[in-house]
């Protein structure tokens, strides 16, 4: 590690960890500048909660370089832990104490001093949208407020680098949202987001950059829409209401995939602008009416699973853009 390097970033070469002849991680980098949220995708047992454990001191690995918040480990554990936070997959709150409670514990085993605690629990109750619930015990409270108290928890110290393992696990849409909002407002305060997740539409709405992680090595990473680009699978959906149009089209479309049984008509691309100009203009005639219309592109569902062993599970296909 040098001294230039970002503040809160996270720098891994070459890490291993094994449990005796079954290796989980094998020789993994990676790489978070300060103040980015960053997502790592990954089935079960690929080496996400083995990696997020290695990175918040909580398990010792076996070889390789590793620096949190500017600090080496193994070597500057305490340091690291005095500048990070992790919330696992379940709300880790005293459902007995209250809202208000809860952080002012906290505050208090991070010695704040009891005026800067009272101003720190305030402060935090407020961002969190948690005033009205502050003197309610936290067993009262819904999914989606013991998860928000759980995050709040966590920044009490004000940590550098914040790892999120699974945030919204168990959480309707509506709080999932809010939670994505929290997220985002942290790391445009600055804080580093490690975040793992098994909804990839989160990863897709939330991550700056993204790493699929499979038999312990990443085997991708960029932003969310470079990634899209390294797989095939975009394509333009075209119905008709009759037969005679359906064969106008499909002879208008040499090489398109064609369903007699729905007159649909399936053309690959690549959901650029101009590929999908070029297609259109093939059937732009007064003789030809389109019944409906779709386009279909690449997302990080189809990333994942051209990218890892993962099976996947049959379901309707995704719909990014749709016009009658």
């Amino acid at each position: 590690m040098t001294h230039d390097e970002p503040t809160g970033a996270i720098h891994v070469s070459g890490l291993t960890k094994s449990y005796g002849d079954h290796t989980v991680l094998d020789g993994l980098d990676l790489h978070v500048p300060a103040g980015r949220i960053f997502a790592l995708l990954g089935a079960n047992g690929a080496g996400k909660t083995t990696t997020v454990r290695i990175l918040s001191t909580l398990l010792p690995f076996d070889s390789g370089q590793v620096s949190v918040a500017g600090h080496p480990l193994p070597g500057a554990a305490r340091a690291v832990r005095r500048r990070i936070s992790v919330t696992g997959q379940y709300a880790a709150v005293d459902k007995v104490l209250t809202g208000r409670e809860n952080l002012m514990l906290v505050a208090e085993l991070n010695h704040l001093g009891r005026s800067e605690a009272r101003r720190r629990t305030a402060e935090l109750l407020d961002r969190f949208d948690l005033v009205d619930a502050a003197d309610r015990r936290a067993q009262d409270y819904s999914g989606g407020m013991a998860r928000r108290l759980d995050l709040a928890m966590s920044l009490v110290a004000h940590p550098k680098v914040v790892f999120l393992d699974e945030p919204t696990t168990g959480l309707d849409p509506r709080s999932r949202r809010e939670m994505w909002s929290v997220i985002r407002e942290l790391a445009d305060g600055g804080v580093t987001i490690f975040l793992t997740t098994q909804y990839l539409e989160e990863a897709d709405q939330l991550a700056d950059r993204v790493a699929v992680i499979d038999g312990g090595r990443i085997v991708a990473e960029g932003t969310p829409d470079e990634l899209k680009r390294l797989v095939d699978g975009g394509r333009m959906e075209l119905q008709f209401a009759d037969r005679a149009q359906f064969d106008l089209a499909a002879g208008a479309l040499p090489g398109a995939v064609t369903d007699d049984a729905t007159l649909t008509v399936e053309v690959p691309t690549d959901g650029s602008v101009a590929s999908l100009k070029a297609l259109l203009d093939r059937i732009d005639s007064p003789d030809l009416a389109v019944e409906r219309f779709a386009l279909h592109t690449p997302d990080l569902d189809d990333v994942f699973f051209a990218l890892t062993d993962a099976p996947r599970v049959p379901g309707p296909t995704s719909t990014k853009a749709a016009a009658r």
